[in-house]
């Protein structure tokens, strides 16, 4: 396969559907090959890509891969995921579209775990233990969300299980 054929046919598609290639992936698997394409973008409230959006985005992508001499010959399973939480943030986008989840950030030798309030082009504002600490992007050398399994309220979660009135109303 010719990676920067597949470049050049994947990254409009996806700009159609307000995605950004991430990184595209080529690997042998016996006599087949995997094609792993890993997307990311805003998605309508800036913090990611909708799955809506990145299945109609695969889904242009397999017909254009139909129709081209870039995969080559051999057969080939086409993945087309999301970045995930497991991935590394590595620019300030990353950091912007995280915003509000726990990270855990290494600048030199000093580690520290604090929700992102806000990036800039420059630098993260965390609250670290309800202390507002920044990094500049230049510094760090690793940063990891955290994986929450009940993840404070946001002021875009609409429905709070304590408004929800489940008693019968009789008429």
């Amino acid at each position: 396969m010719h990676e920067q054929q597949l470049t050049e046919l994947v990254e409009p598609i996806l700009a159609h559907h307000g995605l950004e290639l991430d990184e595209l992936e080529v690997k042998p698997m016996g006599k087949r090959a995997l094609l792993r394409i890993t997307v990311d973008g805003d998605g309508p409230e800036g913090r990611g890509p909708l799955l809506d959006d990145i299945s109609a985005a695969a889904s242009m992508v397999s017909a254009a891969l139909d129709t081209t001499d870039a995969v080559g010959s051999s057969p080939f399973t086409l993945e087309v995921s999301s970045r995930g939480i497991s991935k590394p943030l590595t620019s300030p986008k990353h950091f912007r579209r995280n915003t509000g989840r726990l990270v855990s950030v290494k600048s030199g030798t000093t580690e520290v775990t604090g929700r992102i309030l806000s990036a800039t082009d420059d630098e993260v504002l965390l609250d670290v233990k309800g202390q507002q600490m920044s990094r500049n992007f230049s510094d760090i050398t690793k940063a990891v969300v955290q994986v929450e399994m009940n993840p404070p309220k946001t002021d875009n979660d609409t429905t709070d299980v304590d408004d929800i009135d489940d008693t019968d109303e009789e008429a």
